[in-house]
């Protein structure tokens, strides 16, 4: 089968188009053969191999230890192993694995669930990390409320298109961050107002959050707590300036021992990739409250180029790799 392979760390040049064996499903898991894989900016940090960190706690410390790039994926059952009773051959599923910029993988049944029946598989791809992070970002560490007034930094990116709408879909008042190129489409997907960052400085405007969700940003928590109402939460969701070894998480660490002295709580968000968040996504795309925003889809062959235009903020939404 074909996939992109690295065998070193580094830019999308160390990226190739090879022929591998097809996998095998071990006994909890199932084969997929790939319609459709999101590129999410996780994909570039462990293609880079940054930040080291994330080489220590089980990537591989001189070379990825799996060579296969791509999480998201989209496709139909091929064969199931002999513990997974919630799949069989033919079903339409998404959800997440390692190694999907590949013709087929292997998934772990726990981490999959059945596609959204008004998805095709290009958008059910663009679904499962970005709106996942999302939604835990949202419900489980903001811990939203109807009625709140609610700032999503990094609106029209992977994960911010998702973020403004569930935070609607949860009845909150939404204001998006974005450039002004990327105004129209935040204002499109349900923002209730958009601030340009290129015009004007949301913490400068004297009006206070309720949440702040802060997508892979890199203002200073200082900045960020002007906007943030006294008893308010900001998520740090990632971030992409906090240096080689610890990433985005010097931020996160500084915000959590920060928030043991202030009123307002300020938390990091570790996403955990679950089953039943797949399943409540599933509920909100099939009723329409949410729907996946796409950039553009390119083939196998143009997955390093589109991990790099990701990484680089380029993207209005997902970028989809079509297999």
């Amino acid at each position: 089968m074909k996939a992109i392979i690295q065998d070193v760390y580094g830019s999308a040049d160390v990226l190739e188009l090879r022929d591998v064996d097809k996998p095998v499903a071990g006994e909890d898991e199932v084969l997929v053969r790939v319609r459709a894989a999101g590129v999410d900016q996780g994909v570039w940090h462990l293609m880079a191999g940054l930040p080291y960190l994330a080489r220590i706690i089980g990537y591989g410390l001189r070379k990825p230890k799996d060579g296969i790039r791509g999480r998201a994926v989209a496709g139909q059952v091929e064969a199931v192993g002999r513990n997974v009773a919630g799949f069989r051959p033919g079903d339409e599923v998404f959800g997440t694995c390692e190694g999907s910029f590949a013709e087929y993988v292997c998934a772990k049944e726990k981490l999959l669930a059945r596609k959204p029946r008004n998805l095709s598989f290009e958008q059910a791809a663009a679904v499962p990390i970005s709106a996942g992070t999302a939604l835990q970002g949202l419900r489980d560490s903001g811990q939203v409320q109807p009625g709140q007034e609610v700032l999503v930094i990094g609106a029209a990116g992977g994960v911010g298109t998702y973020a403004v709408q569930l935070a609607k879909a949860f009845g909150a008042h939404v204001t998006g961050v974005c450039s002004t190129a990327k105004v129209e489409l935040v204002s499109s997907i349900g923002a209730d107002h958009v601030i340009d960052y290129t015009r004007e400085d949301f913490a400068a405007a004297g009006k206070r959050y309720d949440l702040i969700l802060d997508i892979a940003g890199n203002r200073p928590l200082s900045v960020l707590r002007r906007a943030l109402a006294p008893k308010g939460t900001l998520v740090v969701v990632g971030g992409e300036a906090g240096g080689r070894w610890a990433g985005g998480l010097d931020r996160v660490l500084r915000a959590a021992a920060l928030s043991l002295f202030v009123g307002q709580k300020l938390r990091g968000l570790a996403s955990v990739e679950r089953q039943v968040d797949l399943e409540f996504l599933t509920t909100l795309i099939e009723d329409g409250r949410i729907r996946p925003v796409i950039d553009k889809t390119v083939t196998l062959a143009e997955a390093p180029a589109a991990i790099e235009y990701v990484h680089e903020g380029r993207a209005r939404g997902k970028v989809v790799v079509t297999i």
